[in-house]
């Protein structure tokens, strides 16, 4: 199985699945876009093994675009790990404290982001389309754990994983119009007359959002591999039955 991992230490592991042609389903590992669900419980089991750890740690949402956050438990373990069903509902961020717990966010195209806190061992997942970046989803889980959980801006560090980047990224002025409402985004449009389309990069768009929430600019990594052009990216707008990369990031014991 073909991984991405950004960071594997004694205290966390995080990374993202990739597509391999040769995989059954690609290693696709998303039971909501799936030709046979019971092999992507399979690349699911697979990863677990690469991991160290089960099935049962895994803690899935079912996405919407929406900018909603659920802290998760130790009763959540298990969760949409082999059913959409059990997911959480309606949620596309995720955090914990708890250990030997993965925090999973699937994506074809939009910027998953996994980040953690090495202080207080917290971690995290957000999923961040194009909505989900107007709706400022990353800055409003950040401001959360700063308000709430009561972390420091300075001890949280952030991973952008591979997403569509701005060159294929185009779209109408309709969404370009929603960007340009944020106030921040506009260094990260450009316009192409021949087209008439509006190209965005929506990972640093993001990026500047972890910015604006506190996040140094040296705490973030992005990882700059497109979905639509790389062999070993999921891309929906490639393909619109595309699979899904898995996100994860997970505190060890």
């Amino acid at each position: 199985m073909k991984t991405k991992i950004y960071l594997n230490n004694d205290s966390f592991i995080l990374g993202t699945t990739l597509k391999d042609e040769l995989d059954p389903e690609q290693s696709n590992m998303a039971l909501h876009i799936c030709e046979n669900p019971d092999q992507i419980i399979a690349n699911r089991s697979k990863l677990a093994t690469h991991l160290n750890c089960g099935l049962t740690d895994f803690v899935c949402a079912n996405q919407t675009h929406s900018a909603n956050v659920h802290h998760v438990t130790i009763t959540d373990k298990g969760r949409g790990a082999k059913s959409t069903e059990t997911a959480i509902p309606n949620t596309d961020a995720l955090y914990t404290y708890e250990p030997n717990t993965l925090l999973c966010t699937f994506t074809a195209d939009c910027v998953p982001i996994m980040f953690y806190n090495e202080k207080n061992g917290l971690i995290g997942v957000i999923h961040s389309g194009w909505q989900g970046t107007v709706k400022e989803i990353t800055t409003k889980v950040l401001q959360q754990l700063i308000n709430h959980e009561h972390c420091q801006p300075n001890d949280i560090q952030v991973v952008l994983g591979p997403a569509l980047s701005q060159e294929k990224f185009e779209v109408d002025e309709d969404v370009y119009l929603k960007f340009k409402q944020l106030g921040y985004a506009d260094e990260y449009i450009y316009f192409k007359e021949e087209t008439n389309k509006y190209h965005i990069d929506n990972q640093l768009t993001v990026k500047k959002q972890c910015e604006l929430a506190g996040i140094p600019p040296e705490n973030i990594t992005i990882d700059s591999t497109c979905t639509f052009t790389s062999p070993e990216g999921f891309s929906y707008r490639q393909d619109k039955k595309a699979g899904r990369h898995l996100s994860f990031i997970m505190r060890k014991m």
